[in-house]
């Protein structure tokens, strides 16, 4: 029933939970589509064998639906050491997605975007002394090469923005290109005016369900805005896992829940707006 545009599954296979469990249930609820997304320049083939490995642990009569759930993207999150050698790590990005065997289920480039939510304690290890001028330039360079990628393959753009919606959107104008998804979205709402006006789609996770009781009126204002034709939904797994699970491992079993908080805040059935959801995702990922 519900669909997942963007999960990262190798991260749960790698961090020891049952991957094969986890894809069982969404095929048994006969999920429509699962984004398997990239976060470094070398990952693309990797994952590919991880999850075939996956699949091939369920049931025979559950791995034909989970190969043809699954679709992937190749991209690079903007970690220091990817900036620093940017030129070296597209390349790569690039080779990795030339040798994939299953290009019809590579659907997106990206995650890719600025991060400029710098916490020396975060799982990233990064703090603001990382940052210099020339870094800083890099990042937005290295997002930029991301997007002229996208073009030439004609693929949408997954976009990681956070703390950094002037910088991203000038990156976006400069490059010109405006076929994507604005991922874990976490602006307000003349932001999201900026980012539909240029045609882009807004994806919405688990941290919505985090709103305090305060902003609940601004979060449903926001939730509503986006019009039909532009919102996605997203578990962003193994981080972010929404409420009443804050705080644990997310998977994207735990996609209902969102679509619940959503779908409540616009006054319309879950059911509902996963049948949107899923229309987006044919539309976005040019899907038969």
């Amino acid at each position: 029933m519900f669909s997942d545009t963007h999960f990262h599954f190798h991260h749960l296979i790698e961090g020891g939970l049952d991957g094969a469990g986890i894809l069982s249930q969404l095929v048994e609820r006969n999920t429509f589509f699962g984004l398997d997304i990239g976060t470094r320049s070398d990952d693309l083939l990797r994952r590919h064998v991880q999850m075939q490995e996956t699949v091939a642990r369920l049931p025979d009569g559950l791995r034909q639906a989970a190969d043809e759930m699954i679709y992937y993207s190749a991209g690079i999150w903007p970690d220091v050491d990817e900036i620093k050698n940017r030129v070296e790590s597209v390349k790569k990005l690039e080779d990795s997605i030339q040798a994939f065997c299953d290009k019809s289920h590579l659907v997106a480039i990206g995650e890719c975007g600025l991060d400029h939510h710098w916490n020396p304690s975060g799982v990233d290890g990064r703090c603001e002394s990382d940052f210099d001028q020339s870094v800083y330039e890099g990042e937005k360079e290295l997002f930029q090469m991301q997007i002229d990628l996208a073009r030439r393959m004609n693929l949408p753009v997954i976009v990681h923005s956070r703390d950094a919606f002037e910088d991203s959107i000038d990156c976006i104008k400069n490059m010109g290109y405006h076929k994507g998804i604005i991922h874990c979205y976490s602006y307000g709402k003349d932001e999201t005016r900026a980012f539909l006006d240029l045609g882009w789609y807004i994806a919405f996770g688990g941290a919505t369900t985090y709103t305090k009781k305060a902003r609940m009126d601004e979060m449903r204002e926001l939730l509503r805005y986006v019009p039909d034709d532009r919102i996605l939904m997203e578990t962003d797994s193994p981080y972010l896992a929404p409420v009443p699970f804050r705080g644990q491992i997310n998977t994207p079993v735990l996609i209902e829940h969102c679509y619940n908080f959503v779908a409540q805040a616009r006054g319309v059935l879950a059911s509902e707006l996963s049948l949107t959801v899923d229309k987006n995702i044919r539309e976005l990922f040019k899907l038969d």
